[in-house]
């Protein structure tokens, strides 16, 4: 795993534009019935990343418009609660974050909520470049930090490590520090360990 300095990592000398892939309509990237771009290229490199191929930035796919209509178009359906961001990293490909995430503000508002996945922590975030604090100011829900596989924990509601959060954006800009998501509830048991008592 990689640990970088303030700014160390800027979008604009790493990203290529592309994406490993667009799933509509799913149901575990977030809350509620959702929308999901996973853009290319991470640099953290954490053990056991469960898609390595997707740390390449030039993996997939370059973003088109075509597929930014796409996604607006999905996210008109009422029972689409919004759109997540994965990757790879969204956080070092803010250009074609920015562009979708301005585009779903200016049609929706905020009638369609934003998360977004992200290897940074939230305080990390608060200390890097602009394009990263535009992008973080737009969004509503942040899950943060590297994957640790030492605390992987399968109890974990939408994280696969203890040490990561779900963080409320909007009360965590205003108050300057963490807030953690209202609704997070992590769960007894494991699905594996469910799995197995069937």
């Amino acid at each position: 795993m990689r640990n970088p300095r303030p700014k160390e990592w800027q979008a604009k000398e790493y990203s290529q534009n592309y994406i490993a892939d667009y799933k509509a309509f799913n149901f575990v990237d977030g809350e509620g019935i959702r929308n999901s771009l996973y853009v290319s290229g991470c640099l953290f490199a954490c053990e056991g990343c469960f898609n390595k191929a997707v740390q390449n930035f030039r993996y997939g796919t370059p973003f088109t418009a075509e597929l930014e209509e796409q996604i607006i178009e999905d996210l008109r359906h009422d029972y689409v609660q919004g759109l997540t961001l994965l990757g790879g990293e969204p956080f070092l490909n803010t250009e074609v974050c920015l562009q979708v995430v301005n585009r779903v503000r200016a049609e929706f508002g905020h009638g369609k909520d934003i998360w977004s996945w992200s290897g940074y922590t939230f305080e990390e975030l608060l200390l890097e470049t602009e394009d990263k604090l535009e992008l973080l100011s737009r969004i509503d829900i942040l899950v943060d930090g590297r994957f640790e596989l030492s605390k992987r924990n399968l109890n974990l509601q939408f994280r696969g490590s203890s040490n990561q959060r779900i963080i409320d954006v909007p009360k965590s800009l205003a108050l300057g520090e963490a807030v953690i998501w209202d609704k997070c509830k992590d769960a007894e048991k494991s699905y594996e360990q469910i799995k197995k008592s069937i």
